[in-house]
């Protein structure tokens, strides 16, 4: 009888890591539902990740929903609508500080600038930011990373951004291209691809980048429930690792091999457009290479916050971000 449980373990143990090696097959993956803020070239190394099939091999099944709207995003999030969210990690402040009893913890970054640029109306040979001074300027939504970052970066060049110049907030994000475009403002603060379909169409001009100017800042960034990361701890690990697959994927290739893999989530832009955007991403740093969120981003973020009266209370870095994860997956 001995020597036939030795003859049948190996047979057994084979039959264990092949049920292991099928639940993680892409019949039975676990899935994993994320709202993501927005669809952005801005978000490029997470539809390489997707492209490439690295959720797959981490044994997720990936469900993306664009949910538009930072607050849509997390709503989606706190009523179980999502497992995981990206969006910009401001808004996991706004939750915590309205005491949740299941605070959103940030635990991997994939942007680490701003991603909007300033677009002009008028072309101009050489620009300076007191051109701004006097004009309509057309602003992002109030209490968003953009529009924080934008005055963050309007008091660093001595323009007051409610003083110096006539700033517009009331238009809903989705419209602000098309507000532009029939005439409103001088200068629009824009996210890729509008920026660069505007100068190739002569509706405007890009003079600066909101993200050179802002330095470093967790601007968005996987963030899930504290009971999510308490109870499947090992999904957002698989998650983490084949999103930091996708980043070193988009830092190793030219803009033109990942424009060409992410093409299909922007049916409506030329894949020469997606280039551009993506060679200008990559040239200003936009694009983090790991998942690890820094404190000194995450410090800046307040700071930046603050200087627009938007932070309701400071918040310690390890109270709302979990560095273990990504620390242990970039070593």
């Amino acid at each position: 009888m001995k020597l036939k449980k030795w003859i049948w373990l190996p047979l057994l143990i084979s039959l264990i890591l092949i049920s292991i090696s099928c639940s993680f097959g892409n019949g039975s993956n676990e899935k994993v539902r994320v709202a993501e803020v927005t669809r952005s070239i801005f978000y490029a190394p997470l539809y390489a990740a997707m492209a490439q099939g690295y959720f797959e091999e981490e044994g997720i099944d990936l469900e993306l929903t664009t949910a538009w709207g930072g607050d849509k995003t997390m709503t989606a999030l706190l009523s179980d609508g999502a497992d995981i969210a990206l969006v910009g990690a401001e808004t996991s402040i706004y939750v915590y500080a309205q005491n949740a009893s299941d605070p959103v913890i940030n635990f991997a970054g994939l942007t680490q600038t701003d991603g909007t640029f300033l677009v002009a109306r008028e072309p101009t040979d050489e620009f300076h930011w007191d051109d701004l001074k006097g004009s309509t300027f057309l602003g992002q939504r109030k209490g968003g990373m953009p529009q924080m970052v934008g005055e963050h970066v309007l008091r660093q060049h001595g323009i007051d951004p409610r003083k110096d110049l006539n700033l517009l907030q009331h238009i809903d994000f989705g419209n602000i291209p098309s507000a532009f475009a029939s005439g409103t403002g001088d200068y629009v603060q824009l996210f890729e691809p509008q920026a660069t379909l505007f100068e190739n169409e002569g509706l405007g001009h890009i003079v600066a980048s909101f993200g050179e100017e802002s330095g470093e800042v967790p601007y968005t960034v996987f963030m899930t429930k504290e009971s999510t990361l308490t109870n499947n701890n090992e999904m957002i690990e698989r998650f983490t690792r084949a999103l930091y697959k996708g980043q070193q994927w988009v830092s190793e290739q030219p803009p033109e091999i990942i424009a060409a893999t992410i093409v299909t989530f922007f049916e409506d832009t030329p894949v020469d457009v997606v280039t551009q955007v993506v060679e200008r991403y990559k040239e200003q740093g936009s694009y983090a290479t790991d998942p690890f969120l820094s404190s000194g981003a995450w410090d800046n973020l307040q700071t930046i916050m603050d200087a627009s009266g938007e932070l309701p209370l400071y918040v310690e870095y390890e109270e709302l971000v979990n560095a273990q994860i990504a620390e242990s997956i970039v070593e």
